[in-house]
């Protein structure tokens, strides 16, 4: 009686559809992934936003951990 079942969860989930509707709970999902997204952004010092605005230009190596979009052309030779 301690734990719940997997039964009790999606029984739960389908009363909180119910009442709020699934319009209202999407909508809240956004407006938690976007205030998630806020605070990363804004936890981010100026100095690391100008490292990683010289690294998208090309200007400095990337840090450890970071990597680069590019293009990878392939080179064919005439025989």
């Amino acid at each position: 009686m301690g734990t719940f079942s997997i039964w009790h969860w999606l029984i739960v989930l389908a009363i909180i559809v119910l009442v709020f509707g699934t319009k209202k709970l999407r909508n809240l999902g956004g407006d938690l992934g976007s205030a998630v997204k806020g605070f990363k952004d804004g936890m981010k010092s100026e100095s690391d936003k100008a490292d990683e605005a010289a690294a998208a230009k090309g200007e400095i190596p990337p840090k450890a951990g970071q990597t680069y979009e590019t293009e990878v052309k392939k080179e064919t030779s005439k025989t």
